[in-house]
């Protein structure tokens, strides 16, 4: 079913289509390099809480008007040091699978489930991810449910798991992928405690926090730990609770990072496609 929205006060109008049963919705119509007026922007932010994740089509954004968009709702987050964007853009991160020459590298990042920034103290509220370069096919980006997931626990594992608190960590994260961080980066990246168990801030629904930046619970012995993680994220993984989207040329994706674990897919000839996708965030606020 597609919703159509007319705003009384601006000679425009867009539609909401859902993509799937499970979450994600489609909107067109709009032009994200201007400014939304205030009607605007709270229907596009009752679309996000709604849908978890939105799909702007036929976009087309310069960094300055990424940021313009993105600070529509919030404001935005830094990155870490290493992703931080270059001259005087530092908060939008290129996405990449491009060496320094400018040439495809044959590698695609991000390709484990994580919520964006989760290590930080307030862990990030969203991801606004604009498709600048896109390989003929493949090079998807998977999204997983986390209160889908959360719901379809039993009954006496939710309880089992309510208080339980777990350490999120750049530090093993990074260790995960085979890259040992900087002191530098150790610093600015501290690792940090959250509920495993999250109560949204704005719709008061409970789901799981964690993916790679989850590094094992906290009261547990490591290994023990980080096995029930483990097979917590393999649970909330699952095909029913994963949206798969298929990028197109122009879209801009904004998702809530505090209800979906999400990943990319290297489904396409990276040594000879390039990927390129400009990322800025939204600071969140600190877990209960």
């Amino acid at each position: 079913m597609t919703d159509t929205v007319q705003e009384a006060s601006v000679s425009q109008a867009f539609e909401i289509t859902p993509l799937s049963d499970l979450m994600a919705a489609e909107v067109t119509g709009l032009d994200l390099s201007q400014p939304f007026d205030t009607v605007t922007q709270a229907a596009v932010n009752r679309a996000f809480l709604e849908y978890q994740l939105l799909v702007f089509r036929n976009q087309s954004l310069t960094k300055d008007q990424q940021v313009g968009f993105t600070e529509q709702f919030g404001t935005l987050e830094r990155h870490t040091a290493r992703n931080r964007g270059v001259g005087t853009h530092p908060l939008v991160h290129i996405v990449s699978n491009l060496t320094a020459e400018g040439t495809p590298s044959g590698t695609v990042n991000s390709t484990q489930w994580h919520s964006d920034k989760s290590f930080r103290p307030a862990p990030s509220m969203a991801t606004v991810l604009h498709a600048v370069t896109l390989p003929p096919d493949g090079g998807d980006t998977c999204f997983a449910n986390m209160y889908a997931a959360y719901a379809g626990l039993a009954d006496a594992e939710k309880t089992e798991l309510e208080g339980v608190r777990v350490i999120h960590s750049w530090e093993l994260s990074r260790e995960n992928i085979g890259r040992v961080l900087s002191e530098e980066e150790k610093r600015d990246a501290p690792p940090m405690t959250h509920p495993l168990i999250r109560v949204h801030p704005e719709t008061g629904r409970k789901g799981f926090f964690m993916g790679m930046h989850a590094s094992h619970l906290e009261g547990m012995p490591r290994d023990k730990g980080r096995a029930r993680i483990e097979a917590l994220e393999a649970h909330a993984t699952q095909p029913q609770f994963v949206y798969r989207h298929h990028w197109r040329d122009g879209d801009v994706l904004m998702w809530d990072n505090r209800c979906l674990l999400h990943h990319a897919d290297p489904n396409f000839d990276a040594a000879r496609h390039p990927r390129v996708l400009h990322r800025t965030c939204l600071r969140g606020t600190p877990t209960a």
